[in-house]
């Protein structure tokens, strides 16, 4: 699992992930993605290069949009391929992380949650 952190304009923080969010890619993400939803900031997480997702993989994305949601703020996942999108709305956690297609849309949602 590959994790970059970089801004998305002023709404937040852009998390492209590339690999598989199994066991061993979750512990590479948990850190980096709590301290980040800690400092209070919207969070967009490019999910297009996820070719996997793991139930810890979700409990990490869990975690922290739960703590996002404490800080009026929240988190998006951005491009999820099929097979991601199936797992997680499966596990009935497309509430609490919203899946949007493009830029445009992540804008639109997180302009809510900015200020």
């Amino acid at each position: 699992m590959e994790i970059t952190i970089s801004d998305f304009g002023d709404l937040g923080k852009r998390v492209t992930l590339v690999g598989r969010l199994d066991i061993p890619g979750a512990g590479k993400i948990d850190v980096p993605l709590k301290e980040l939803a800690e400092s209070k900031t919207n969070i967009v997480v490019d999910m297009s290069g996820v070719d996997f997702i793991a139930s810890l993989g979700m409990r990490s994305l869990v975690v922290a949009a739960k703590t996002l949601v404490r800080n009026a703020r929240t988190l998006v996942l951005l491009n999820p391929t099929p097979l991601v999108a199936d797992a997680l709305t499966k596990a009935g956690l497309h509430a609490l992380l919203p899946m949007v297609h493009s830029d445009a849309e992540a804008q639109g949602l997180l302009s809510k949650y900015s200020g």
